[in-house]
């Protein structure tokens, strides 16, 4: 299945950013990438790119997001203030599929200064190829939605 992607990365993740925008291409996915190019002169600001890719996940004009930085935090914690988004930073396989089974995780967030890019690589291909598991996983989401509703959020 092809999907919309937004990827985005700061001056840290540009490198796993452009390999993998190559690669989700190549597999026919449709990639709208944020960030810096890989000889920028000054780093870039991890929220202005997390806030990028999160508009573009929670508007729904991307199906998921990749956002990639040092650690992967400080980008989660932007992405998560948009409504519809549900971002986490994940460094392992494991973290990678649950956090699409149980959670619906819509933005991966990549710790460029924790995982090489084989690690990195195998997590995306393991978030995208996990489905959302629903069922009492989906009552869950459903307070989430309600609670960004309540905050005025969505």
């Amino acid at each position: 299945m092809s999907l919309n992607i937004a990827v985005g990365s700061d001056h840290h993740g540009v490198r796993i950013r452009i390999k993998l925008v190559d690669f989700l291409r190549q597999t026919g996915h449709v990639v709208s990438e944020f960030g810096p190019p890989i000889d920028a002169p000054k780093p870039t600001d991890y929220p202005d790119i997390a806030a990028q890719v999160a508009r573009f996940v929670g508007t729904d004009e991307s199906h998921r997001g990749v956002l990639i930085c040092g650690t992967g935090i400080g980008m989660c914690i932007t992405a998560n203030k948009f409504a519809g988004v549900r971002a986490a930073p994940i460094i392992d396989e494991l973290s990678a599929e649950l956090c699409r089974r149980h959670n619906d995780v819509n933005i991966l967030c990549i710790a460029d200064n924790m995982l090489s890019e084989e690690q990195a690589h195998q997590i995306i291909q393991v978030w995208l190829a996990t489905p959302f598991d629903g069922g009492r996983h989906e009552r869950r989401i459903d307070k989430i939605r309600a609670i960004e509703h309540r905050l005025g959020m969505g």
